[in-house]
This record gives C-alpha cells, structure tokens and sequence, in this order.
C-alpha cells in the first residue's frame, strides 16, 4: 500500500532497493584481486607474436585514352561540342542557346489548348490554356512547348507551329505540330 503522506512511496522503495542490490555487487569487487593479477603476469610471461611485414605497395598503372586530351569540365569544350555538333548536322537546323525561354515553353505540348482568338490594333492572337488553368495570349513569332516549338500562324481553327527536335544523329530537324481549338 502506498502511504498517503509519500504519494511516491512505492517508487521510493523500488529506488532503495535497486541502490542495496548494487551496494552488495559492489563489495564482492574489490576484496581478492590475486587472480587477476596472476593473469596479468602469466600474459606477460608469453612470449611475443611474430608481427608480419607491410605488404609492399604496388604503384597505380595510368591509362590515357586516345582522343581525350581536352578537360571535359572546361567550358570551351561545350562551345566547341556545339560548333562541331550544327557541322555535322545535315538539316543546319540549331537552337539559339542566348535565347530567353517563354512561359509557355515549360509546358508540354499536348497539354496546351487554345481556347479562342483575338484581334487587337490589327494584329492576331491566340489565347492558349496552361494546365495550370491559366490563359495566356500569343501571337505568331512566339515559343510554346517544349521543343521549341514557334508559332508560325494563326487562324479561327488552331495554331501552326515549328518544333526543333533532336534528329537522332547529334542534330536538330524541323517538326511542323499545332494546336487545334478547343470546343
């Protein structure tokens, strides 16, 4: 039963009797410590091991690679893989690296819909839906898509585009896509 005027009188009791135990393991420890110590002494008595030698390090054989001198982090080597991959492209197709990305250009393709036109001050423009539920308005010259896609023209029925896409060969090539309108 626990005593009223101690509320923590069972964990009180439960902490003294955890402290005896301990005590009375305490004391068998350092009465007779003359086994141990003749352990001490028969180890030292042994003799020594033998301690094996240090494998002699055998030196790393280099290899050079025939054809890669130039440093692949050095940034010259990217504008001239660029000048060597629009030479060897059949098309001449390239991308302008310097060009700005428009807003609409993070967006794939097929997840654009144009959703109507506008004529205003006597120039044509389309208005295209973002699957972010936005409406953005275009007109020919601008990119959409993610392959660089430009507008080449616009009428009631839909966009007409150019994409760039890689031609599989280390170039570019021309697509034509568009994007009809939505009902």
């Amino acid at each position: 039963m626990a005593d009223p005027k101690h509320p923590q009188g069972p964990i009180a009791t439960l902490f003294a009797g955890l402290m005896a135990i301990t005590a009375l393991g305490l004391t068998g420890c350092g009465s007779d410590l003359s086994d141990l110590q003749r352990y001490v002494e028969q180890t030292k008595q042994r003799p020594g091991g033998r301690i094996e030698p240090i494998p002699e390090i055998v030196p790393h054989e280099v290899f050079v690679y025939p054809g890669h001198e130039r440093d692949p982090f050095d940034s010259a080597a990217i504008v001239i893989r660029m000048a060597e991959t629009a030479a060897r492209s059949p098309s001449g197709v390239t991308i302008d690296p310097d060009r700005t990305p428009e807003y609409l250009e993070r967006f794939p393709l097929d997840t654009l819909r144009m959703v109507g036109t506008l004529e205003q001050s006597g120039m044509e423009w389309a208005l295209v839906r973002t699957p972010e539920r936005t409406i953005q308005r275009v007109t020919e010259g601008n990119y959409l898509g993610q392959n660089h896609g430009r507008i080449d023209r616009i009428s009631s029925g839909g966009i007409e585009i150019t994409e760039i896409v890689p031609d599989g060969f280390g170039g570019y090539m021309e697509r034509s896509g568009s994007i009809a309108l939505t009902e």
